[in-house]
């Protein structure tokens, strides 16, 4: 009995080695993927800047028209160096952080308003669309008047551009919660509130990140619109005044800055929703 239990223990040791085996060479696979990834995408941006470069120099491409990544790094050393750049930077990434959390702070409460309501969301449900197929840049002069040529004309700016959408993507969320759990909460007694904090919200979640990625991207086109209506600093500012001036090395180059910034906000979002899928 002793020698039968000693072998199943030996091969029960021996079957856990190779899952164990068969584990770590999967994380392995799954971390040289990654790798791969990152190493592939690093490489598309060198050879892109590289070719850039490189056809400019040899006048292939006109370098007065498209620049070329010296001459946009010489631009930002010399606005850097005049103590400007940081500034256009940082009041821009304010602007934007503003126009995002009210824009998505407004555009939640309205969703919630609206699944709250089923009469109130018939009712403003076209003039939601209307107001998410006009271009919001129409009303830029308008929103100059109301609003004064400044900051606040351009927060305004991001948050109309935001909000509508956050309010539309968020409220589809709430309708693809399936009818049969609220029916089985309602016939616990559940109140709307309580359907609402702990099924609604939670099983909404992921719809809710998916339109704070979209509200990131749409606040960047609001302040850089309002920017280029009235700004006197700011990124749309630097593009529109080097369009002015005829220094394109100065607009590609706070494009480029524009599009990085943007992508760190981007993955600052992208890092909060990770953390929310590892909990449950």
């Amino acid at each position: 009995m002793k020698k039968n239990k000693s072998k199943e223990t030996a091969l029960v040791n021996k079957a856990e080695l190779n899952v164990s085996k068969e584990h770590e060479e999967f994380l392995k696979g799954v971390k040289r993927k990654k790798r791969n990834i990152i190493i592939t995408r690093i490489l598309i941006l060198v050879t892109f800047f590289a070719l850039w470069e490189i056809l400019g120099d040899l006048r292939i491409i006109d370098p007065f028209l498209t620049s070329t990544p010296s001459r946009m790094v010489k631009s930002f050393i010399k606005l850097y160096t005049e103590g400007t750049m940081v500034g256009h930077i940082m009041i821009t990434c304010y602007e934007t952080i503003i126009g995002f959390t009210l824009g998505t702070l407004m555009g939640v409460v309205i969703a919630i308003m609206l699944w709250w309501s089923d009469f109130l969301c018939k009712v403003l449900d076209p003039y939601i669309v209307v107001l998410n197929a006009l271009p919001k840049v129409a009303l830029g002069p308008i929103i100059i008047f109301w609003a004064g040529n400044g900051m606040k004309a351009i927060v305004i700016m991001a948050l109309l551009i935001s909000v509508i959408s956050t309010i539309i993507s968020v409220l589809s969320g709430f309708r693809e919660v399936e009818e049969d759990k609220i029916k089985l909460l309602k016939t616990f007694g559940a109140s709307k509130y309580k359907i609402l904090t702990n099924l609604i919200i939670p099983s909404s979640t992921p719809t809710l990140m998916s339109a704070l990625k979209i509200s990131v991207g749409l606040s960047w086109v609001g302040v850089i619109m309002g920017e280029f209506l009235v700004a006197k600093k700011g990124l749309g500012f630097l593009i529109v005044y080097g369009g002015q001036v005829a220094q394109l090395d100065m607009v590609m180059m706070s494009v480029v800055v524009l599009a990085v910034i943007a992508y760190l906000m981007y993955e600052v979002v992208h890092y909060f929703e990770k953390k929310y899928a590892e909990k449950l």
